[in-house]
């Protein structure tokens, strides 16, 4: 598409950024003299809350043990355009190319987005509810911004705010007493996500030489300028042009300085 294929796995990426955030909660059950009974992780799975409830609703013996609660759901609902993140789009992210000292890995500043995500938890007793809720809520105030590693061609490390925007609370007891109960917490999240263009790899200028004409009509005098790196054999940075190896040699990562020459013309 557009001339150019490529694919960073960015939206891969944010979900997977937004799992790890509550992969690692746990519930701890205790009987009426404090006493440690029980420790549970709650589990944690990408895909709509009416899946796991109608696995639930299908089987309240419990019969198959790979549905339980409490446990944990989250999904993407959708995207949306962010105008008021945009930024100048002739502006570039890039570094030195790891293939060769003489090129630059570059990508065009990203184009903003909202992704919009749901987290569902779902649990059997209130109190269970409540301890998931309380260690999720104390990070949002109301974001909560971790930094993700989004596009490998440019060893690129993007501070993803994550909003939370609402908590509610349903209770799924319906019906005949034989229909398990199912509390379920929904809390509604905003990813101020980024996404890439294609990288691509383009040439870094080492030298430049400009003329400047100043005067009138018989009495124009010039003056040519070249800019260049500098850099001594030992790896310090120069000004001086006789001290420093040739330019060509000079990786655009390397600590050098700028070489200003300027030449009157006769």
């Amino acid at each position: 598409m557009f001339g150019a294929r490529f694919y960073h796995e960015t939206t891969r990426r944010y979900v997977a950024m937004f799992g790890t955030l509550f992969n690692d909660i746990l519930i701890r059950r205790y009987d009426n003299t404090g006493s440690l009974i029980q420790s549970i992780k709650v589990p944690l799975a990408y895909g709509p809350s009416q899946k796991f409830l109608s696995r639930l609703q299908e089987d309240p013996g419990l019969n198959a043990p790979a549905v339980t609660l409490p446990r944990m759901s989250f999904e993407i609902l959708g995207m949306f355009y962010d105008g008021e993140r945009k930024l100048t789009t002739l502006m570039r992210n890039s570094i030195p190319s790891s293939a060769t000292t003489s090129s630059y890995s570059s990508a065009y500043t990203p184009t903003p987005y909202n992704l919009e995500f749901q987290l569902n938890i779902m649990t059997k007793y209130t109190e269970d509810g409540t301890k998931i809720i309380e260690q999720i809520l104390p990070y949002f105030k109301p974001d909560f911004t971790p930094s993700v590693r989004i596009l490998d061609e440019l060893d690129y490390y993007l501070d993803v705010p994550v909003i939370l925007n609402s908590v509610t609370q349903e209770d799924l007891y319906e019906g005949s007493y034989e229909e398990r109960r199912a509390l379920i917490w929904t809390l509604n999240f905003t990813v101020k996500a980024w996404y890439f263009g294609p990288a691509v790899d383009r040439k870094i200028i080492k030298f430049a030489q400009a003329k400047s004409y100043t005067g009138l009509d018989n009495e124009i005098s010039s003056q040519t300028t070249t800019v260049q790196p500098g850099l001594t054999a030992a790896g310090d940075p120069t000004t001086d042009i006789n001290d420093t190896i040739d330019y060509a040699d000079i990786a655009g990562d390397d600590d050098w300085a700028a070489i200003i020459t300027t030449v009157d013309n006769e």
